[in-house]
């Protein structure tokens, strides 16, 4: 089923400002919804979802049910290296996010697509294979987690590309994925992205070994995400 969505893109953007901004939209779309006869049904069928791109400057995310064990360091060597850190409420566990990183939002709703939050999942996992398929790159899903992945499988050679960490409330969604593009991955070294102690992190710049033009990566994730999810911007 086709959705109407606006797309924003923040360019650089505070995440906790980022983050109170989602909230507004999310909770604009709960509200349109109403129980009829024990059925979610939306008040306003033309209200339309939100994709929002942005980077953010360092920051370090834990998710409500992470480890802080997996952070391996504390916040006075975070703000040496310029960094802050939010402990957040959506699913996954600790990530980081920065400049050269294209951070996506989605604040859809489940039910006017038409699918459940596995499917959602899936269908973002495919929107980022789909675009660095276009950079002649092979990414595929970890049985043990969610995201995109580079060899997949292969001890000692599986590294991730594109986080994901989602919450969903009366089938909305909130936070999103995070692809790396030209990410400085030495931030990625104080943690255990995800929770994965034995698992590497990479970038388009890495696997491609020269900078990408983000805008033309974003142009493309943009375009992949109307083919998965038949959206149509407005």
């Amino acid at each position: 089923m086709s959705y109407n969505v606006n797309f924003k893109d923040l360019g650089l953007r505070d995440y906790k400002e980022t983050w109170d901004y989602q909230a507004e939209l999310f909770k604009k779309i709960i509200e349109g919804k109403k129980t009829d006869g024990g059925i979610r049904i939306n008040d306003n069928q033309d209200l339309p979802g939100t994709l929002i791109f942005v980077e953010h400057p360092h920051v370090y995310t834990l998710g409500k049910n992470g480890s802080e064990n997996n952070i391996l360091m504390d916040l006075l060597q975070m703000r040496a290296r310029d960094a802050t850190f939010f402990r957040t409420d959506r699913g996954g566990d600790v990530t980081y996010h920065g400049p050269g990183q294209i951070v996506g939002y989605p604040i859809f709703d489940l039910g006017l697509i038409g699918i459940g939050l596995k499917e959602y999942i899936s269908r973002l996992e495919e929107a980022i294979i789909r675009s660095i398929r276009e950079f002649n790159i092979t990414g595929s899903r970890l049985l043990e987690g969610t995201g995109v992945w580079l060899d997949a499988g292969v001890q000692g050679k599986e590294r991730k590309i594109c986080a994901i960490g989602v919450k969903a409330s009366r089938y909305v969604t909130m936070h999103g994925f995070a692809l790396n593009v030209n990410t400085d991955l030495s931030y990625f070294d104080h943690i255990n992205p995800c929770g994965f102690k034995d698992k590497g992190v990479t970038s388009l710049e890495k696997e491609l070994n020269s900078k990408q033009d983000i805008e033309s990566v974003k142009r493309i994730v943009r375009d992949k995400m109307r083919e998965v999810f038949d959206l149509i911007w407005v």
